[in-house]
């Protein structure tokens, strides 16, 4: 069987662009399939996607005639397509789609992102998803994702696959000697140390972390928070300023972007992985966290429930609830064994649901009930 995936991989880094590098670098994908492979992105970096119309522009009439070409002498018989769920990206993507539909191949779209259902209401939009759904085959992360679809796609042909990262080589967790005083310490062997990994969007958390560490401070809880990622909608000036504001400078810092080891140590220093995003689906970031047996404090986001267990592998709290937040930080600061507890839970969640191989026979078996 032929398939022209027209995919994001990096750059820039985010989670489509990731799982899409998985998939065309798989051995086992491609051993299955006759695959050809076009790169749907035109941004650079995070901060870039929105910016830059004209190089985008000219990028975008080089996309479609690389999909042309395609579609011409390679012939596949069957078009994957990563599109976007609504704006900018979306009418570049519908276009794109609506002229794959003129050689009549068969469609599949796999989204790792979500928003079909807040414009739908618009007229145009309205009448884009239904001529860019009509006859295609969905692939979603999570049964969480069909609402955002479900009024153009029925439930036939929607398919659930959700992501998987690779094994790493993890070293185990020894306890670390707690600091029961409640005063604070920056020593990493004693004030328990919270991790967020993630780009400086807003819509990730980022403020509201700011203020839940602020509560818990105010506490007298001692710990310590490395903030890690690249500058997106939030730069890390403004982060800064507001970790001054707080008064809690020297609590947090905001470490810029880490890559390979550097990312690898981070995750083995840390006791707890935070990510209180009120925007996503299912961050691979926190497949890593649970991999790196990390009890995770997170919010009921996209498909995220079937990551985060809540009280089982970490805990989910309601978006933008800076105060509960620091209510389930405060349990896990406070109690190493339930932090153990939770990240040896999340680690066999992982082992069992998330590797990157479960990812790639879920994928092929999908591609192949769709021939």
């Amino acid at each position: 069987m032929k398939i022209l995936f027209i995919l994001h991989y990096p750059p820039p880094v985010h989670g489509s662009s990731i799982v899409g590098a998985f998939i065309k670098d798989s051995s086992f994908i491609n051993k299955n399939f006759e695959c050809r492979y076009i790169n749907l992105g035109t941004s650079e970096s995070v901060n870039e996607i929105g910016k830059n119309p004209v190089g985008k522009l000219l990028k975008y009439l080089g996309l479609i005639w690389q999909v042309n070409k395609a579609l011409l002498c390679f012939r596949p018989d069957i078009c994957y397509m990563t599109i976007s769920s609504r704006g900018i990206g979306f009418y570049k993507d519908a276009l794109l789609v609506l002229f794959v539909r003129l050689f009549g191949i068969k469609r599949v779209f796999h989204f790792h992102n979500k928003g079909v259902r807040i414009n739908q209401g618009r007229v145009l939009d309205n009448l884009l998803y239904w001529l860019v759904f009509k006859s295609a085959d969905v692939i979603l992360l999570s049964k969480y994702l069909y609402p955002d679809v479900h009024k153009y796609v029925p439930e036939n042909r929607v398919h659930y696959c959700p992501n998987g990262i690779p094994g790493v080589q993890v070293e185990s967790r020894k306890p670390k000697v707690e600091n029961k005083s409640g005063e604070h310490s920056l020593a990493p062997p004693v004030a328990p140390q919270i991790l967020f990994l993630s780009h400086l969007i807003e819509s990730k958390g980022v403020f509201v972390l700011v203020e839940a560490l602020n509560i818990t401070k105010e506490r007298g809880l001692s710990f310590h928070c490395s903030m890690i990622g690249g500058e997106g909608d939030v730069t890390e000036d403004q982060v800064r300023i507001k970790i001054e504001e707080s008064g809690l400078t020297g609590y947090i810092d905001v470490a810029g972007k880490k890559y390979g080891k550097e990312k690898q140590t981070a995750f083995e220093k840390a006791d707890i992985f935070v990510h209180p995003t009120f925007n996503d689906c299912l961050p691979l970031v926190l497949l890593e966290a649970m991999q790196h047996s990390l009890p995770i404090v997170s919010t009921p986001e996209g498909a995220i429930p079937d990551v985060v267990e809540n009280g089982v592998t970490g805990f989910l709290v309601s978006q933008r609830d800076a105060a509960a937040l620091a209510e389930k930080l405060e349990v896990l600061i406070r109690d190493p064994d339930l932090r153990q507890k939770m990240g040896a839970a999340g680690r066999a969640k992982y082992e069992a649901q998330f590797t990157l191989e479960r990812f790639e026979k879920r994928l092929t078996n999908i591609l192949n009930e769709l021939y």
